[in-house]
């Protein structure tokens, strides 16, 4: 063939003829089987999620119909203290908590990638805290280690000092939450170790010939080429961040106490929808609280082009 149109004539012919019909068959015996999945993303995704932007603009208190209210559920956010109460506590939890846990995920990522024995082994105990973190069981725990009875202060009595409720005082009680938030540091340390083991080793051969430092390498030759790995651990931690809700919800109890230090905006959310059947009210705020996050990952991506470094 030595023009498109003939080639296009023949791909008719061919889509026309008898051996088209086995290739549609087996289009639909792929849709049949995409059914189930499509079911899930209209109802159990794009549904409620176009059902709760609708709620935003009503009052509905879950047992009376919804009644259209407007921009109302978002002029109340401006003057609900309580609301911005919460905003706040959740941003100096995702400032403090995401940093310092890529640092450590990063550090022991560096460990791990030394080349030792058993790394395999290593590496599935350091994943644990990923899969446990988030549990309604390890926030129990962790409630009971840093209660005015638990573990940290009975190893603080050992050397005559005794620590305060962490738990049940304000200025720590966010700390002990993002500690456990830092704790969870399996799964970005995997994603470091994995991009490590990408990076050629030539590059530090020849630093090392050019007299470079461990800190020197590490700054010129890693930081550069695990940017993007980096900036992919950073945009998905800030969004498990700002999600974050049964650790505060188990270590508060349900209320974000005390003195509302722990009152993330998810548990606001819950509490408004749930505990006071504000759920118009609750949806709006799940909504801007979707804007905030939409905004820090358009940032993360804006301020890529200054600092993540690609091959090509």
């Amino acid at each position: 063939m030595s023009s498109i149109g003939e080639l296009r004539t023949l791909a008719r012919s061919r889509r026309s003829g008898p051996g088209a019909r086995p290739e549609q068959k087996d289009n639909r015996v792929a849709y049949v089987f995409l059914i189930p999945w499509l079911l899930g993303v209209v109802l159990i995704t794009i549904g409620p999620v176009l059902a709760s932007l609708y709620l935003s603009f009503t009052n509905y208190n879950l047992l009376q119909p919804p009644h259209f209210t407007g921009f109302a559920n978002y002029v109340q956010m401006f003057g609900d203290s309580e609301f911005w109460t919460s905003l706040k506590v959740t941003l100096l939890y995702v400032v403090f908590s995401v940093p310092l846990q890529l640092i450590l995920a990063l550090g022991l990522a560096l460990l791990l990638d030394r080349g030792l024995r058993g790394l395999s082994f290593y590496r599935s105990v350091l994943y644990l805290p990923s899969l446990l973190g988030a549990s309604v069981a390890v926030a129990i725990l962790w409630r009971q280690v840093f209660g005015s009875d638990g573990l940290v202060n009975r190893f603080l009595d050992l050397f005559g000092i005794h620590g305060p409720g962490w738990i049940s005082n304000p200025s720590t009680a966010l700390s002990t939450i993002v500690l456990l938030h830092i704790w969870t540091f399996g799964s970005p340390m995997v994603i470091f170790l994995a991009g490590l083991r990408q990076i050629p080793r030539m590059y530090y051969e020849a630093a090392e010939v050019d007299g470079a430092s461990t800190l020197r390498r590490f700054r010129s030759v890693t930081l550069p080429l695990l940017s993007p790995i980096i900036f992919f651990n950073l945009v998905l931690q800030i969004i498990y961040a700002f999600q974050s809700f049964t650790q505060a919800f188990i270590v508060s109890g349900g209320t974000g106490g005390p003195s509302d230090s722990t009152l993330f905006t998810t548990l606001y959310i819950y509490k408004q929808g749930f505990g006071r059947f504000h759920m118009g009210y609750a949806s709006a705020m799940a909504w801007v609280l979707l804007v905030i996050v939409a905004l820090f990952t358009a940032v993360n991506f804006w301020s890529s082009r200054f600092w993540v470094f690609y091959d090509d």
